[in-house]
């Protein structure tokens, strides 16, 4: 029989099939197995291998092919581990003080226990408050659920979005806002605007009062302008997003993705439509804000942005164009006469 390096032919064949290794593990074989096949060429290994010389060395040293589970992740723990220097009595203060006053945190029991006579770092108690709890021996209240925290109202359909979950055709998300108008003092009124964030598709529309029943409404106006079917809509918490406008939603079968609190950043492609429709229509606008008047200008502009504007987004195509060069395939509806 001819032995290689002390290696027998076929026995890293014969461990794999029978060794009980980890994925890791299986992959380092593989430099080994491809190492001497190559002649024992490292350099050719770590290449082919995309490694570090260092990497593979510090493992080749390591391999036993006996043995395949020196192939395995070791443990990088100190062999002298840091043993806690706080006596029986600081303990049995901390915790006596901890169960007194359950809510309060380490700097306020510095304090205490400073009071006490006893001079303990901040950063001790809370080793000695982590150790408490890893034994078990500091055990925290049950909450109560009182709290002066305004708590979120628990939605019946709305859901947050999924991390999975990512917008690849028109329709897959458009996140909806509202935005205040303030013509004159006193007079408040509210837009509803929506993006569609792959196409740039922008509705707008103009209402006395941002409700529920209004928003409701705005989703008609939206599955009516909007040139292709909407799957899911994405909205913050707003009261004007809850009720009535979530049971409409549910009844289309359009997914209703609700943000977390104070996170208007997730919507921001349609607080940078706010933005623009502030700069490019309300600022420059001669319209006597009676809302009838308003909506059908505001109306004729959404047509503007929608089939005239060029969007640097967009590579300087409108949303229209753009519907119409990349997605072909998605039954559209002509919304270019609305008027």
């Amino acid at each position: 029989m001819r032995i290689i390096k002390g290696e027998v032919p076929g026995v890293n064949r014969l461990i794999r099939h029978t060794a009980d290794i980890s994925k890791e593990a299986k992959k380092r074989l593989k430099w080994f197995d491809y190492y001497q096949a190559n002649g024992n060429n490292a350099r050719l290994t770590c290449r082919h291998f995309d490694i570090s010389p260092d990497t593979f060395y510090h493992w080749k040293k390591r391999y036993n092919p006996h043995n395949l589970k020196t192939l395995e992740d070791y443990t990088h723990r100190p062999h002298h581990v840091r043993r806690p220097t706080w006596s029986i009595e600081m303990a049995e203060a901390v915790l006596r003080l901890r169960e007194e006053y359950p809510r309060w945190g380490k700097e306020k029991l510095a304090i205490l226990l400073q009071r006490e006579g006893i001079c303990l770092s901040v950063s001790m108690i809370g080793r000695i408050l982590k150790n408490l709890k890893d034994r078990g021996i500091l055990k925290e209240p049950r909450s109560n659920f009182i709290s002066a925290r305004k708590r979120q109202k628990k939605r019946p359909y709305a859901i947050r979005k999924p991390k999975d979950y990512i917008a690849k055709n028109p329709g897959d998300i458009v996140e909806v806002d509202t935005l205040d108008i303030r013509p004159l003092p006193g007079i408040i009124l509210k837009q509803f605007t929506a993006r569609d964030i792959v196409s740039r598709w922008d509705v707008i529309k103009a209402s006395s009062t941002a409700t529920a029943s209004a928003a409701k409404h705005f989703i008609d106006t939206l599955l009516q302008r909007m040139p292709f079917p909407i799957k899911s809509i994405q909205v913050d918490g707003g009261s004007e997003f809850q009720d009535t406008f979530e049971e409409t939603c549910k009844q289309y079968g359009i997914n209703l993705f609700v943000l977390p609190p104070r996170s208007p950043k997730l919507n921001g492609h349609v607080e940078r439509a706010q933005r623009t429709h502030t700069e490019e229509f309300y600022e420059i606008t001669n319209s006597s804000f009676e809302l009838s008047e308003l909506n059908q200008q505001l109306q004729q502009w959404e047509i503007i942005y929608n089939t005239i504007r060029p969007h640097q987004s967009l590579h300087y195509l409108t949303p229209k164009q753009f519907l119409e060069q990349n997605h072909k395939s998605i039954k559209r509806r002509d919304v270019s006469g609305i008027t």
